[in-house]
């Protein structure tokens, strides 16, 4: 697409920077791909991510047939960080924060409404823009998420606690992945890499700071929201998943009343990566159901 007033063009040089643009008054590195009904791509937590980095995969494939919308969110990869005095150590403001993100991505685009595809972290942020704009929101999809409170584990801590070191990507890359041969020593350097880029470790450290169990219960939706949703909702989870319990997603598939959910076997919380042929074809086929079904 062509760069308007409030936007600045992607940088070919780099394919983790897509466009700028200014979203609830922050800047937000964008990818814009493809032709169709708007689908967002909210990614998830962990040192080194981006919207590339997470969805790099399977945008080609989705963008054949959507206008895909990957934006960093607030801290991550190369959107702007948080204004710290807006948090001011207050767990709960960061959720809404990030909400208004979205929107306001949507809202510079001109999109009205659109599918939501949510992965861990950004899974709590689609449950909750769905929640707080279900107009905005047309089919929902929720992938190895969170979103309901759940004990902190080992896995989450160790990835919301990351301090920057080859050894330590690597560990926190193997703990994603069901199937290790996915853990190459080029990826773990990329991460890595990305992950110590001037400022992005200090954001990073300022977003999940210990005791780690609250920020799980700030992007938590109250039940009573998640039996109301209206949406279609397709919830995807990998078995083998040790970062986000299994029972989360059991838990929103017995909640939100017009819910299917899909377990990957041997699958770990790259469900996106691990089984991304049966990923794109599971979310697009749900996506183009008959309005009615």
């Amino acid at each position: 697409m062509s760069a308007s007033s409030s936007e600045i063009a992607a940088d070919a040089t780099n394919p983790e920077i897509g466009i700028t643009i200014e979203a609830d008054g922050m800047r937000t590195n964008v990818h814009d791909q493809g032709t169709g009904d708007p689908l967002l791509l909210i990614h998830g937590s962990g040192p080194g991510v981006s919207a590339w980095a997470n969805w790099r995969t399977v945008i080609p494939a989705l963008s054949r047939q959507a206008r895909v919308i990957a934006p960093d969110m607030a801290g991550f990869g190369y959107s702007e960080s948080p204004d710290s005095s807006l948090i001011c150590g207050d767990a709960g403001r960061l959720p809404a924060i990030w909400v208004r993100q979205a929107l306001g991505v949507l809202d510079t685009l001109g999109i009205e409404r659109a599918d939501v595809v949510g992965n861990s972290f950004g899974g709590a942020l689609a449950l909750a823009l769905a929640i707080r704009h279900p107009d905005r929101v047309r089919r929902l999809v929720l992938m190895g998420s969170v979103g309901v409170s759940f004990p902190l584990t080992p896995a989450l801590d160790k990835i919301w606690g990351y301090t920057p070191s080859l050894e330590n990507m690597l560990e926190l890359l193997d703990i994603f992945a069901y199937d290790r041969s996915l853990v190459t020593d080029e990826l773990a350097h990329l991460r890595y890499q990305a992950s110590i880029r001037p400022g992005v470790q200090e954001a990073y450290a300022t977003l999940f700071p210990a005791p780690r169990q609250r920020w799980i219960d700030a992007l938590a939706s109250d039940e009573a929201s998640i039996r109301q949703l209206p949406h279609q909702t397709l919830i995807l989870h990998g078995r083998e998943d040790t970062v986000i319990p299994l029972a989360v997603s059991q838990q929103l598939a017995h909640w939100i009343p017009r819910s299917q959910l899909h377990v990957f076997g041997q699958c770990g919380h790259w469900t996106q990566i691990e089984h991304g042929t049966r990923f794109v074809r599971l979310v697009s086929d749900f996506l183009h159901e008959e309005a009615d079904a």
